[in-house]
């Protein structure tokens, strides 16, 4: 190994669960991470801190002043300026660690992108915040046959569980119940808009993700270690109690994904629920269609507040409402929970 990059990693290859060869391994190694708010950005610091070396991050949403709390790579500029959270956060980690590759990506992951943005990494990370994003990755995973580490923080707490599609429980047989195949466990979809979330929280959570990482991705192929045995074990913890818990959850035998293999994430057979955290906001998907942003903005001059554009959005004002568009005519509509409203205004602003 280089002299200087053994000295930049030389406490961590001190540690005897990594060595030398181990962190050699791990600057060879990609992963893609999947959401960069509180949980993707402690994740993604931690990671490219430690020598990975390609990190993809896929993420849809802008950054704001109310994110700045927990997540941890973005600063007030970034808020000024509304950049998209993947390519701040590309910038930020390329200060941080100029040896990683780190790729930001503007994108909302769906079934007809799933494979192509997940596709050719050896390990997927979720820092995702709504469940129907997360069982899609647990579908993708499964066909792709590539391990996943699923990851959660609401409030004060948080869990993790890392996922060998066949060998151990997947997120399916984890969430779902056994009465219908696509009915989520109780509980299971609360968000930090309803319940808050403490930025240590995710902070913890994310330690515990990035480590299963690098054990997962340090180590010799086929080497059996604690690897095998922590896989398919759902730790779950909370900062405010102090409470930590462990257990080992089964595969079940009628599991629709690992077992049956009705990937109807994937497949686009089940009927998305859009969750923006942290704000009181209707997403629209991506059309394909590619906007000018400035004929955008002068069309809207006349009829909206606050137009103003970079290079990857543009967000304007219809009171009470606010707007941010992407390049490819995805839009966020801040101001309602309304589907139904958000589709009127991205067709009378934008266009049917």
């Amino acid at each position: 190994m280089d002299p200087k990059i053994y000295e930049r990693y030389s406490r961590q290859i001190l540690f005897e669960g990594i060595g030398e060869a181990g962190q050699q391994r791990l600057l060879e190694a990609s992963a893609v991470l999947v959401g960069c708010g509180a949980l993707g950005t402690a994740v993604a610091n931690l990671l490219v801190r430690a020598g990975l070396g390609r990190l993809r991050i896929v993420d849809r949403d802008f950054v704001e002043p109310s994110n700045l709390q927990r997540q941890t790579l973005f600063t007030e500029f970034d808020a000024r300026q509304a950049l998209p959270k993947a390519i701040a956060a590309e910038r930020r980690l390329g200060q941080i660690n100029s040896g990683v590759r780190v790729e930001g990506v503007v994108a909302d992951l769906q079934p007809a992108n799933a494979e192509e943005l997940l596709g050719g990494f050896p390990l997927v990370l979720d820092a995702a915040d709504n469940f129907e994003t997360r069982l899609l990755i647990n579908d993708a995973a499964v066909k792709l046959g590539v391990p996943w580490i699923y990851a959660a923080v609401i409030a004060s707490y948080g869990v993790t569980m890392t996922i060998h599609p066949g060998r151990t429980a997947c997120l399916a047989c984890l969430v779902e119940s056994s009465v219908e195949a696509d009915s989520i466990a109780p509980g299971a979809e609360e968000t930090c808009d309803t319940a808050g979330v403490l930025g240590s929280a995710a902070t913890a959570i994310a330690a515990l993700e990035a480590a299963a990482a690098i054990r997962l991705l340090s180590r010799a192929p086929g080497e059996a270690d604690e690897t095998e045995s922590a896989a398919g074990r759902l730790v779950s913890l909370d900062v405010w109690s102090g409470r930590f818990q462990t257990i080992r959850v089964a595969r079940r035998e009628d599991c629709r994904a690992c077992v049956r293999r009705d990937l109807r994430y994937l497949e686009g057979a089940a009927q998305p629920h859009v969750t923006m955290c942290g704000r009181d906001s209707v997403q629209i998907h991506e059309r394909s269609r590619s906007l000018d942003f400035a004929a955008l903005e002068k069309r809207l001059a006349a009829t909206a507040s606050d137009v103003r554009q970079n290079n990857f959005l543009l967000q304007f004002r219809v009171a009470p409402y606010q707007m941010t568009v992407f390049a490819d005519g995805r839009a966020i509509v801040k101001g309602t929970r309304d589907p139904a409203v958000a589709r009127s205004l991205y067709a009378r602003y934008i266009g049917a």
